[in-house]
């Protein structure tokens, strides 16, 4: 009975499982159905939209592809229509020049006949001529020569009396009229040319685009702002001035480094030492050869040609230097042309004259025997590079320092004068400060292990740079008391003057 019952569960169970079986066989055809209906319509949609997509980007490329042949079309058709025009006007050209062949040609037929003509008629005067001498001669017993030397004696006689009679009016109207005539030309040459006024500036002011800069320029405890003026010389002021920086030295070849220095470091963004240094030591080399691209150029506008190459970048370097407030260069440019117009007026060599107006203050930028006056000096520069000895004579004696030998050399002597005496040309003051700061500069120099002196504030403050390894922290500060005191002592000056010792000490090394 058990087993009965048993069977009867089994078969049961397996009538279940048979049914449950087949009934999700039925629900998964039917899902599976169901999926790939929808398959089939979004592939079908799928297909439809990217045959749109592709319909509208060949649209698209073609109505771009249609604006390029149009644009093409265009500029054919424009330059067939410049074609035309230069073929109509190459037409007319031709004509013209037909015309004006056939006028020639007419003209040089009428030329002809009226030479031939001409011809003739010289032959009969020729004949006449002949017999009217032959016909003087047989009246006057005297042959032709004859009578031609007895005229030209007398000639020579009255010519002789004439010229001593001339000779002696024009020099008693020259005594008179020489003063005169001397201020006239001074007068012409000063209006012919009109220089600037002299403008002299301690202080460059270097703008930038914010504020926030001013932070990167000083670095983490000032060591980019002393790194930069140990290396230019200059002072960096960073005040509260919104977006500007005031770069403070009486040389301006120094301020020029320091602002293009500046102007490079901040736009490339990396401001350290390091790269501080090698920035300052390219702008340098860049200035000197700015210098002597400003003496190419000088030379050329004044047309002034075969100078040395060094006196070209000589030239150049006055554009950097001033004499009493006013700038060298543009000083020596005034002078030549001043001499040049002066030799044309009495008649010289204009270009020698203009040659040593614009040599004659060499001396004042070189660094060879600083003892000498810079006219003797110049002067030797001058005979050192072959220049004329007019040229070199004129350099040296401009000041009346040595003899004047050449007629070019008063010529500069006034010409300087006019060019430094002109209203608004020079200020008294510049050249004595100027001395004074070279000579503290050279005072601080003098002291074994410095290195480099700097004149900055306008003179309040000396920056004197020693070696780390010749000079120690203690002998820095007793080398600031001393050079303090000789200063003090031995030179006079307006106020107080700072002395600033600085040494620093640096470990550079290479990765390989």
């Amino acid at each position: 009975m058990d087993n009965i019952i048993l069977i009867s569960a089994l078969c049961l169970a397996a009538g279940f499982a048979l049914g449950y079986y087949f009934f999700r066989t039925v629900i998964l055809k039917k899902k599976r159905a169901t999926l790939l209906k929808e398959a089939e319509i979004e592939a079908e949609n799928i297909k439809r939209e990217k045959i749109l997509q592709a319909k509208e980007k060949f649209l698209q490329l073609k109505t771009e592809h249609e604006q390029v042949i149009t644009e093409r079309n265009n500029k054919i058709a424009q330059a067939e229509n410049k074609l035309k025009q230069r073929e109509i006007a190459m037409n007319q050209q031709n004509a013209e020049i037909q015309r004006k062949q056939k006028e020639i040609t007419a003209a040089k037929e009428t030329l002809t006949s009226q030479l031939e003509i001409a011809e003739k008629k010289v032959e009969e005067y020729e004949k006449l001529r002949q017999l009217q001498i032959e016909k003087i001669e047989s009246m006057a017993n005297m042959s032709a020569e004859e009578a031609r030397a007895q005229l030209v004696e007398t000639m020579k006689e009255e010519a002789k009396t004439e010229a001593m009679s001339y000779i002696s009016e024009v020099m008693d109207e020259a005594r008179l009229t020489a003063g005169k005539e001397a201020k006239r030309i001074v007068i012409n040459t000063i209006q012919r040319v009109a220089p600037e006024t002299a403008i002299e500036n301690a202080v460059t002011v270097f703008n930038i685009e914010s504020d926030e800069i001013k932070g990167r320029i000083i670095g983490r405890e000032g060591r980019n702002i002393r790194a930069l003026e140990a290396a230019t010389g200059v002072e960096i002021v960073v005040d509260d001035t919104p977006e500007a920086i005031l770069l403070s030295a009486f040389d301006p070849v120094r301020r020029e480094v320091a602002r293009l220095a500046l102007h490079q470091l901040v736009t490339d963004g990396r401001i350290h030492p390091a790269r501080i240094e090698e920035v300052v030591t390219k702008i340098q080399k860049q200035v000197e050869e700015e210098i002597v691209e400003t003496g190419k150029r000088t030379c050329i506008d004044l047309g002034i040609h075969g100078l040395h190459a060094e006196l070209i970048r000589l030239v150049g370097k006055m554009k950097y230097r001033s004499s009493y407030g006013q700038n060298l260069l543009q000083h020596s440019r005034e002078v030549a042309n001043f001499c040049s117009i002066m030799a044309s007026e009495l008649g010289l060599n204009a270009k020698l004259a203009k040659r040593a107006g614009l040599l004659h203050d060499i001396g004042k930028v070189s660094d060879d025997d600083p003892e000498l006056p810079h006219a003797i000096l110049g002067m030797r520069l001058a005979e050192k590079y072959k220049e004329r000895p007019e040229v070199c004579n004129a350099i040296g004696a401009h000041h009346e320092e040595t003899d004047m030998n050449s007629l070019i050399a008063p010529l500069v002597l006034v010409g300087d004068a006019i060019s430094g005496a002109r209203p608004g040309a020079r200020r008294e003051v510049i050249e004595s400060y100027i001395k004074r700061l070279k000579g503290m500069e050279d005072l601080a120099l003098s002291y074994p292990g410095v290195t480099k002196t700097y004149a900055i504030q306008a003179g309040r403050e000396l920056r004197v740079i020693v070696g780390s390894e010749k000079v120690s922290d203690q002998e820095a500060e007793k080398l600031s008391q001393d050079i303090a005191k000789k200063i003090q002592d031995e030179m006079v000056y307006p106020g107080q003057v700072k002395i600033t010792v600085i040494r620093e000490t640096r470990a550079v090394n290479f990765a390989k």
